[in-house]
């Protein structure tokens, strides 16, 4: 008879275990799959000039960020006095994909607040962000000189992510060890 209780105990404690692991992770520390594969190409119109284009083929031989963000997304306005310290005190290049937002908009912000992206592409239509696996901004991917994605990070990039998860992983990249 008391087996029959302790079966719904067992599953119950079983449960809870899971439940308490999962609480412990960071909801923003989502693995890729796209982590050591080839970032897909992008050519997108240029926020400042639409009669241009940004395109991820420039890039070819450098170490860069790719970040994802959006004048209507929080997180970005959060995290954009590091980038500017990252593209203005680090020099380390930027490329920015506005994504879904109103260009005027998009252009006025990088305007009063500062630009540290040496360009932004627009995706209106989310069709450079698909193959990128993003599914909300920020997002920030750290590529290799030969295209290949090296480090992906999704929520506001901090002083703190970046001197952990970020520069060790870049210094290799430019050692070539």
């Amino acid at each position: 008879m008391k087996v029959r209780y302790l079966i719904p105990l067992g599953i119950f404690l079983v449960l809870v275990v899971f439940l308490a692991i999962g609480l412990t992770k960071d909801p923003r520390d989502v693995p890729s799959v796209l982590i050591d594969k080839k970032a897909s190409e992008f050519s997108l119109p240029d926020l400042f000039d639409p009669a241009k284009t940004v395109d991820s083929a420039s890039m070819k031989g450098k170490v860069w960020l790719l970040n994802v963000w959006g004048t209507w997304c929080p997180e970005c306005w959060r995290e954009h006095d590091f980038l500017l310290y990252l593209a203005k005190q680090e020099q380390f290049p930027i490329v920015g994909i506005d994504w879904r937002d109103d260009a005027n908009e998009a252009r006025r912000f990088l305007q009063q607040k500062g630009n540290p992206f040496i360009a932004v592409g627009v995706d209106t239509e989310s069709k450079a962000i698909m193959d990128l696996g993003v599914y909300g901004a920020p997002e920030t991917f750290l590529i290799d000189s030969e295209g290949f994605i090296r480090k992906k990070h999704k929520g506001a990039m901090t002083k703190q992510i970046w001197q952990d998860a970020f520069t060790p992983l870049i210094d290799e990249l430019h050692t070539g060890s």
